[in-house]
Order: C-alpha cells, then sequence, then structure tokens
C-alpha cells in the first residue's frame, strides 16, 4: 500500500469500500423486509456493486498489482450469489416428452399505449404462437374479447382490490383438474394456482405476481418528487411481499403434487423473497441458462422473472427471449418429469 502511487492509494480505499458493501449484500437475503424495510432496497443495488468488484479485480490485474487480491476473493465467497446473476453455458437438451413452460408478464397488453409501438398485441400473440408453450402463465393480463389467448383449459383471475386492471391466466393444453387464487388482500396483485394433469403426473402451476413497486421507470426519479417518498413506497412494498410470500409457501407446503413457482416477484435473486420461495427448488435459469439473465427492459441487468421447480424435475432448457413488447421479457423452460 505504501508504494502505491497516490492515485492507486484513493481507488484501493474506494476497491476496499466496495468489497465491505459486497460482504454487506451477502448477508441480506437473511433479513426479513419487516425486520430491516431498507434491506431489498439495497438488494436491488447487489448485481451492480457485483459488477463494481470486477472493475477492480481487472484494474489491478493490468497493473500486475497484488491489490486484485482483495474483490477476487470477495468475489470467491460469493460464487453461490454470482450464478443468480450470470450463467456460463446454456443447457441445450430437447427431448420429445419434454414439457415446455412460459412466464410472461404483457404489460396489459399495451392497452393504455405504454409504447409507441403499432400492433404489440398482435406480436405478443404471433410470439405466443410461435413458441407454442405447453402450458403458459401471464402476468398483467387485460381481460377483453380481443386480449384472449386461445388454448384448451385456461383460469383468468382478477386480483381482490377493487381498482385492479389486470389479470393473472394460466393457459394449458393439459387437463386442469383444480384450480384457485390466494386472494392477497388489499393490493392489485395476486397468486393464482393451477393443477394440471400431465401424463401420468400432476403438476401445481402457481403463477405469482408479488406486490408491485408502483413506480414508473420512464419518469424522472421513478416519478416521485423526492427520495423520502420513494423510499416509503419501497418500504410498504417489500414488506407486503413478506406477507405474500407467507400465504404462498404456507399454501404450496400442503400442495399433494410437484409445484412450480413462475411468474414476476417485483424483486432480484438476491433478495429475501427470492432465497425463501427457492428453498428446496431449482432454479430454470441457473440450471439450464445463460448470460446475464436479465428480464427486465431497464439499462440494468434486472433478473425479475422467475421459474423454481420441485427438485425432482430435470430442466433442460432455459431460455429469456428478449422482444420489447412488454416492459418484461418472456421466459421459457422445457422440464422432463421422467426422473
Amino acid at each position: 500500500m505504501k508504494k502505491l502511487p497516490f492515485t492507486d492509494k484513493l481507488i484501493f480505499i474506494l476497491n476496499s469500500l466496495a468489497g465491505f458493501i459486497l460482504l454487506c449484500c451477502y448477508i441480506l437475503p437473511y433479513i426479513p423486509p419487516k425486520q430491516y424495510p431498507l434491506a431489498p432496497i439495497f438488494a436491488l443495488a447487489t448485481p451492480g456493486i457485483i459488477l463494481v468488484n470486477f472493475c477492480f479485480v481487472i484494474y489491478w490485474v493490468v497493473k500486475l498489482k497484488k491489490q486484485f487480491f482483495l474483490s477476487t476473493i470477495l468475489l470467491a465467497l460469493g460464487y453461490s450469489y454470482l450464478n443468480n446473476f450470470i450463467e456460463i453455458s446454456e443447457k441445450k437438451v430437447f427431448l420429445n416428452d419434454d414439457l415446455k413452460i412460459m412466464s410472461y408478464n404483457v404489460r396489459l397488453f399495451n392497452a393504455y399505449e405504454w409504447s409507441k409501438k403499432d400492433s404489440l398485441n398482435f406480436k405478443i400473440y404471433d410470439f405466443i404462437k410461435d413458441k407454442d408453450p405447453d402450458i403458459l402463465a401471464i402476468q398483467e393480463h387485460y381481460l377483453k374479447k380481443e386480449h384472449q389467448i386461445h388454448y384448451k383449459y385456461s383460469y383468468l383471475k382478477k386480483p381482490l382490490h377493487k381498482r385492479a386492471s389486470t389479470s393473472l391466466g394460466i393457459y394449458s393444453k393439459y387437463p386442469i383438474i383444480n384450480k384457485g387464487s390466494l386472494g392477497f388482500k388489499n393490493s392489485g396483485n395476486n397468486t393464482i394456482f393451477c393443477d394440471v394433469k400431465f401424463k401420468k403426473d400432476t403438476l401445481r402451476i402457481y403463477n405469482i405476481h408479488l406486490q408491485s413497486l408502483s413506480l414508473d421507470k420512464n419518469k424522472e426519479n421513478f416519478g416521485e418528487e423526492n427520495s423520502e417518498k420513494l423510499i416509503s413506497i419501497f418500504k410498504k412494498s417489500f414488506t407486503e411481499q413478506q406477507n405474500q410470500v407467507v400465504q404462498i409457501l404456507e399454501h404450496a407446503n400442503k400442495s399433494p403434487y410437484k409445484n412450480i413457482f413462475m411468474g414476476d416477484f417485483n424483486n432480484n435473486a438476491f433478495s429475501w423473497v427470492y432465497k425463501e420461495l427457492s428453498k428446496n427448488k431449482k432454479d430454470a435459469f441457473k440450471e439450464a441458462g445463460s448470460g446475464l439473465g436479465k428480464s427486465f427492459d431497464y439499462f440494468f441487468p434486472f433478473r425479475i422473472d422467475f421459474m423454481l421447480t420441485d427438485k425432482s424435475i430435470q430442466i433442460n432448457n432455459f431460455k429469456t427471449y428478449s422482444v420489447k413488447y412488454s416492459d418484461h421479457y418472456p421466459i421459457m423452460a422445457r422440464i422432463n418429469l421422467a426422473n
């Protein structure tokens, strides 16, 4: 440290600060939002903190300085966290008896023209038809005749909140033998489930849409006048997400079938929400995906849409489709129940 030029000493101080913050980020998923409501806010920044530490490693390696060990060791300690953010090798196995499952937040099929692009609703229909998933989970559905998706079996449900303008939908090529809604209280979000009969198996499919942050990324400061109000919205939303996750897990624990969670969690893979929902589950992206896993159309690589399956289910392929027909990207996996 003494032999470093002043500029490098300053950079190493910043590196040390970034390293300390990264260590704190590793702890955040273990802190329930009700206990410390700011924890999920910091967790959203975890991918950025990881990238910053990578940059410091590269900087010191280029300069041939031993200071590269600091961030290298910290990143190595959090190797399992890196898999939440980036995958290198994509699994490409296609079996004839695979079940194709897709999750897609369609943002009301552009009903309120958030995008000026023409015919986005038809582009969404054509995309779904082309990919031809066996089971499809839709978030932010818009229940009008012109927005119907044609499958032999389906279940659509609006949230309990009287002002809710969107619905959740599950579509299936295979028989739905049971269905229901968890009915989140005082929320425009919800979770629904369907028991789908597939050959000799029955799967319980959960379509999850956790509490939204109610922010508009296209407005200055996400549409809020001051940071205090913004933080207040975050705290309320993340606390509500905790209540909803507890409700989902209580319901899923009583399921007689293999469970699959998929949908828009409105939180990332470094959060308490993800840690709880992914317990004893396989993350389709981590099992068979590749790249940064970005599922939200924003300059930063947010992965907030997930597919989590029971451990006994084999995941043969996972893909995020970077089509800008919504503010979310559709995700699809090929799963196999042979085991």
